[in-house]
């Protein structure tokens, strides 16, 4: 991607082919950045094509960032630009429903990759760029279940939580570069998430209500913006439940959510 854009600001967004992540480009797009969208599906093309409407270059990349290899491939797309970065949507991630028992470790160890291996690579490169530019940006995406055990999804709240503890830390060290960090925790949103999770047979299933994947995208770019530590993502409801979780005991929170997440028995 060359210099053509002009003055236009430059976004790298990952997640960038669906749900939460796409809003994010969408918003980025129409506040006339470019953007870098980075994506794992075969979704990640058309996505790009339909955020290029907006009037902005948008460069795709199909990258499967749990493998060293796919990180280095995303960053290696921005080096190409020759431009600096001046937002970065650290947004990828995955959940695993079920057991512990019955589940896949390899998948559960790809799912901590994801989760978090990449975020700690792809910010090392982006903060070192954004510091040596004296000013950027960085939203790293987390989630409500940062702050709860997550039985049943075992490995994916504890994955949230250092997410969300990387973000904050990150912020207070990058303040002196001129560098913000801002966290995004979205509760249970509108999206395949939880799909994709194998979820589905849950309260978390379709016939859950959960939070506009547009509004909570919308919450984490005005928080991204206005340079805010973090931004629970969605409904009253959900801000009032990340408020609740400060006070209650980590044995209570757990055993609530094993109601929500604890696949149902299936009919004969």
């Amino acid at each position: 991607m060359s210099n053509t854009a002009g003055n236009r600001p430059l976004a790298l967004i990952t997640g960038a082919s669906a749900g939460i992540g796409y809003e994010l480009a969408k918003l980025f797009a129409i506040n006339g950045f470019d953007l870098i969208a980075t994506g794992r599906s075969e979704h990640t093309d058309q996505a790009a094509a339909d955020l290029a409407r907006h009037g902005v270059h948008v460069e795709p990349v199909r990258a499967d960032l749990s493998q060293t290899e796919g990180v280095e491939t995303v960053w290696r797309a921005v080096q190409e630009t020759g431009r600096p970065l001046d937002a970065a949507v650290l947004n990828a991630g995955r959940s695993i429903g079920g057991a512990f028992l019955d589940t896949d470790l390899d998948d559960e160890l790809s799912l901590l990759q994801l989760n978090m291996a990449s975020v700690v690579h792809l910010a090392k490169h982006v903060t070192r760029h954004m510091a040596g530019n004296r000013r950027g940006r960085i939203l790293i995406t987390s989630s409500l279940s940062a702050t709860l055990p997550t039985p049943y999804e075992t490995v994916y709240g504890p994955s949230r939580a250092f997410t969300r503890m990387f973000a904050l830390g990150l912020r207070e060290e990058l303040k002196e570069h001129g560098v913000s960090v801002t966290c995004l925790m979205p509760g249970a949103t509108d999206s395949n998430f939880h799909a994709s999770a194998g979820m589905n047979n849950t309260a978390f299933g379709p016939g859950m209500k959960k939070n506009s994947r547009k509004e909570v995208a919308r919450q984490g770019f005005l928080a991204l913006m206005n340079g805010r530590a973090e931004v629970v993502g969605g409904d009253a409801a959900t801000k009032r439940a990340a408020i609740e979780h400060r006070f209650l005991p980590e044995t209570y929170k757990a055993a609530r959510h094993a109601t929500k997440a604890k696949p149902r028995p299936q009919r004969s």
